[in-house]
Formats: structure tokens, C-alpha cells, sequence
């Protein structure tokens, strides 16, 4: 049995690998964050990971919902100190958890047992102690791998049928996420232009008429120039102006 540890305790991991390597299990690698988590799992393919769920970065529970998105995703066991009450969100959607400190008769029963989760086990989770979870990354699953894109570095979404484009400076990928759902997750950073389009409010530049008369906002960093519609102009004017 493989298993990657991630925890930013580096006493915690200790005691932790000890404990799994008593169990005769073998620990492949560890891991201080979320971000190193998943680098890690994409090197070792592991069939577990143990996963504290507040870490510096990205978090275990965003790192779990990138790991989801894999053809073969590990089993995930989340290790936490949450009170009792916010560990009915784990109880009530069947995802495992060890409390710290964790023991060891637990931890065999949890390695026994483990599954892997699916993306509505975890959206159902992301809410735990009513602090919504937002994402610091967007995943792509390319050939069995997952690429990491930062949405700090994300210019624009832009809907095309049942797929987006993620646009960032050095290019472009598709996800099947719809665009009301990342319009609804990260629409603090983003202003809606277009009812197939949001842009990230720091990449605007100002606007501008194409020559067919359509209005464009213009973006930093590309030549990129993406059409407002009528209904959304006076938003992004409003912007501009407040900037």
C-alpha cells in the first residue's frame, strides 16, 4: 500500500509515518501543502493520501477536489482537528477523517476502509464551518496528469458550448466546468462582460470600438480583445472609471 502524507507539521508527519509504517504500509513521499501534494501524486501515483485539511496555500480540501478530476484518483483521508460539530459534513457526505491526535487502531481502520471520493462527496464539503472554500487553482487533467493553473494568473473564461477556455499569459486550456459556477466562485475577481464571457478585473485595460462597431474590452498582457455585450457596457464603463 502507497501512501503520500500532507501536512505542514512536520511533527505531525513524523508521528503519522510511524504509525502507518507499524501498520506495514509504505509512505512514498510528504508533503508540506496542497500545491506539493498533488506534484507529488502525479510523480508516485499513490493509492492514498493522508490529507490535513488546513494548510498554508492550498488547503487539503481543494487539493482533494484537484485529485478528484484524475482517471485513477487516490483514496483521500482527511486528518483534522475541526470540532465535532463541523465534522458532521464529512459523516453526513461518507468521507473519511482522522482526528488529531490521530490513533493508530483508527488509522488501520481508516487505511482498511479507504475510498475514493468524487467531486460531489467534496463540493458538498467545501462549506465546512460555513468558510467557503475557494479555490487558488484550476486543475487540468491532461493525459493522466494534472496541470495546475493559478486563477491569480487566469485573464478570462470564455464559454464555447459544453466547454470553457481558460485563458492565462502563456496560453489556454479547456474545462467542463460551466461558466455560472466559476462566475459564482471567483466573481469577486471577475466582472461579467458577456453572457459567455467574465474577465478578470486586473487584466482590464480599458475598451474600445472593433471595426465592425462592437465594443471590446481591452486586456493587459495579450492582444486578445473580447466583445462586451450591450446589456453589460455600462458595468464595465463603471469599472473602468473606478479603477
Amino acid at each position: 500500500m502507497k501512501v503520500i502524507i500532507a501536512d505542514d507539521e512536520q511533527l505531525a508527519r513524523n508521528r503519522l509515518r510511524s504509525l502507518i509504517q507499524e501498520l506495514g504500509a509504505d509512505v512514498i513521499a510528504e508533503a508540506g501543502n496542497g500545491t506539493e501534494a498533488l506534484t507529488l501524486c502525479n510523480e508516485y501515483a499513490p493509492e492514498i493520501v493522508l490529507m490535513d485539511i488546513r494548510m498554508p496555500g492550498m488547503d487539503g480540501l481543494e487539493a482533494a477536489q484537484h485529485l478528484s478530476q484524475l482517471d485513477n484518483p487516490p483514496a483521500v483521508i482527511f486528518t483534522t482537528a475541526y470540532d465535532e460539530h463541523a465534522l458532521k459534513a464529512f459523516e453526513t457526505n461518507a468521507v473519511d477523517y482522522l482526528l488529531k491526535p490521530v490513533r493508530k487502531e483508527r488509522l488501520q481502520q481508516a487505511l482498511e476502509k479507504a475510498v475514493k471520493l468524487n467531486r460531489v462527496q467534496l463540493g458538498a464539503i467545501r462549506n465546512i464551518d460555513n468558510n467557503p472554500h475557494e479555490r487558488t487553482h484550476i486543475s487540468i487533467n491532461t493525459h493522466g496528469k494534472l496541470q495546475l493553473i493559478p486563477v491569480d494568473e487566469i485573464i478570462y473564461f470564455l464559454a464555447d458550448q459544453k466547454y470553457v477556455t481558460v485563458r492565462y499569459a502563456s496560453g489556454q486550456q479547456l474545462v467542463t466546468e460551466s461558466l455560472k459556477s466559476l462566475e459564482d466562485e471567483f466573481g469577486q475577481r471577475f466582472l461579467r462582460i458577456h453572457r459567455n464571457a467574465i474577465v478578470a478585473r486586473e487584466f482590464i485595460s480599458g475598451m474600445e470600438k472593433d471595426n465592425e462597431g462592437h465594443t471590446c474590452v481591452l486586456l493587459k498582457d495579450i492582444d486578445d480583445k473580447l466583445e462586451v455585450s450591450k446589456r453589460h457596457v455600462a458595468d464595465v464603463k463603471e469599472f473602468i472609471r473606478s479603477k
